[in-house]
């Protein structure tokens, strides 16, 4: 079936087709670049990269003039315009679809969801052939209540099989896993997911077709909130935050690492998150980074309280540090006592330097 939206797919390079290898190994010069001198464009160093059209990394100037800064970055804006979504946005855009009520007096949420092939520029300079859910990484933010009707409408407008697969508890016809019969559809094709939702809590949704780690690390994940009935307590802030990263030259490594699709997108003089002294926010945490065991959050200058798949209203702990596997989430929930800026990132200092870093501004 030719679906009439869809535009005709992108070839999409994979691991056979990249490079055998590169003069210098990329995440090494990534690494070297975004730590060191300035900035500086990989075709004038003679590296030949034949996809990125340059590599840009950081000089203390590049941040407004402002000194060296505790991370590095890189120079300039990726179009968010031509990507179609920006990660400031994604913060707060909780998606509950199409609400009605069903005749056992049940709340429907209806939502349809294309899987594509698109070119996202990660930094500036620096394309990426992404697989997305509905043209943005990560994919919408689907938000109900514990209980609540879903129904899923899911075209595939790819070139490779593609699924959603659901954290939660529904039935096996639904898990989007094994055959056409359980929700893994043909390109071209359509499946609808339904179920109920349960239980409360943050969940994810991710491709789940073979090869895994690459359908889900080409950007194939989205967050999943279960609200529980009679909701939370008030917070003035709730944002989602997806970790994630990217592989670049398809070797199985990250080359990049982000918090809602575009690295470095919340650094201090680019896109700060804004809050105020004494507001309560609660951060929707979701690690859904492939080719790396374990990732991680980080919290300057304050403590959080830590909810684990946020299925209990009761804090396993209060840190400012925690760590999560593939597929792990969380609820942190934190005040500012004090104005000021400070950093969130992971704290696995590479991943930082790569992209997986930002700050909360905070105002009296």
């Amino acid at each position: 079936m030719k679906l009439p939206w869809s535009s005709p797919p992108e070839p999409v390079p994979d691991a056979a087709s990249a490079p055998a290898s590169d003069p210098v190994p990329r995440r090494g010069f990534l690494k070297a670049g975004l730590g060191g001198i300035g900035l500086v464009g990989a075709a004038a160093m003679g590296m030949g990269l034949d996809r990125p059209t340059k590599l840009l990394a950081t000089s203390p100037q590049s941040h407004g003039g402002h000194g060296a800064d505790a991370m590095p970055g890189v120079v300039g804006e990726v179009d968010h315009a031509k990507n179609g979504f920006n990660p400031t946005e994604l913060l707060t855009d909780f998606d509950a679809g199409e609400v009605s009520v069903l005749p056992n007096g049940q709340t429907l949420h209806e939502y349809t969801i294309v899987a594509r092939n698109q070119t996202i520029e990660i930094v500036p300079g620096i394309d990426f052939p992404a697989w997305t859910f509905n043209g943005r990484i990560p994919g919408p933010t689907i938000r109900v209540t514990e209980g609540d009707r879903l129904r899923i409408h899911f075209f595939n407008a790819g070139d490779h099989p593609h699924s959603m697969h659901f954290h939660g508890i529904h039935p096996g016809g639904m898990d989007g896993v094994f055959d056409a019969e359980s929700g893994v559809v043909a390109p071209g094709g359509k499946f609808t997911y339904e179920f109920d939702a349960e239980p409360f809590g943050v969940h994810l949704y991710h491709c789940h077709t073979a090869p895994l780690a690459k359908h889900i690390a080409k950007g194939l994940y989205g967050a999943f909130i279960i609200d529980p009935v009679g909701g939370r307590p008030n917070a003035a802030h709730e944002l989602v935050m997806v970790m994630g990263g990217y592989d670049i030259d398809f070797d199985g490594k990250n080359e990049f690492y982000t918090v809602n699709g575009i690295p470095f997108h919340y650094d201090r003089d680019r896109h700060p998150i804004k809050l105020r002294t004494g507001e309560l926010v609660r951060v929707y945490l979701i690690n859904a980074l492939e080719y790396d065991p374990i990732n991680s959050f980080h919290l300057h200058a304050n403590f959080f309280h830590y909810y684990p798949t946020g299925t209990s209203q009761t804090p396993s702990e209060f840190t400012d540090t925690i760590a999560q596997m593939q597929g792990q989430r969380g609820i942190l929930e934190f005040r500012y006592k004090y104005p000021g800026q400070y950093m969130f990132h992971a704290h696995k200092t590479e991943f930082a330097e790569l992209g997986w870093t930002g700050v909360f501004e905070v105002e009296g």
